[in-house]
């Protein structure tokens, strides 16, 4: 996948962790688990809104949201003591963040083996941040669906 298929953000953070060696890869992953957005008010009593990704080991939830102008914002919750998935989460919902509707989806799918963790992340993390990505799909396409 070449950089210029990714939408600026996303490119930037791939190039962030490319840019490093593979120990400082991690410590990139946990300061992003350290910025994941906190939810919007009107999200947080809502729990039923919010989808769990299964194939994580710790327990994620997603809700995609597209506005009136139809821009994409994700919003995830993870655990603390889970940072690896929460840093997973924290890349997902910062990179996608303002992007249309149009642009997630274009998105290859294959997106989070090319950050350069598949050496410092099990495979089976890589595989719940890759059904994150899919899941988010998913939801983008049902409400856009719903919106046309």
């Amino acid at each position: 996948m070449s950089a210029d298929t990714l939408p600026t953000q996303l490119a930037d953070i791939r190039e962030d962790f490319l840019a490093l060696e593979q120990p400082d890869r991690l410590m990139l992953l946990l300061e992003f688990s350290n910025e994941l957005p906190e939810l919007p008010e009107r999200y947080r009593d809502h729990p039923d809104l919010f989808e769990r990704v299964v194939e994580c080991q710790s327990p994620v939830f997603i809700f995609v949201e597209v506005d009136e102008s139809r821009t994409v914002h994700l919003y995830a919750t993870a655990p603390a003591e889970s940072p690896t998935t929460r840093g997973f989460a924290s890349i997902l919902a910062q990179g996608l963040d303002g992007l249309s509707v149009a642009e997630v989806l274009a998105i290859p799918d294959d997106f989070p083996l090319s950050i350069g963790l598949t050496q410092a992340v099990s495979p089976l993390r890589l595989r719940g941040m890759t059904a994150m990505l899919g899941r988010t799909k998913r939801q983008l396409r049902e409400r856009a669906a719903a919106l046309a």
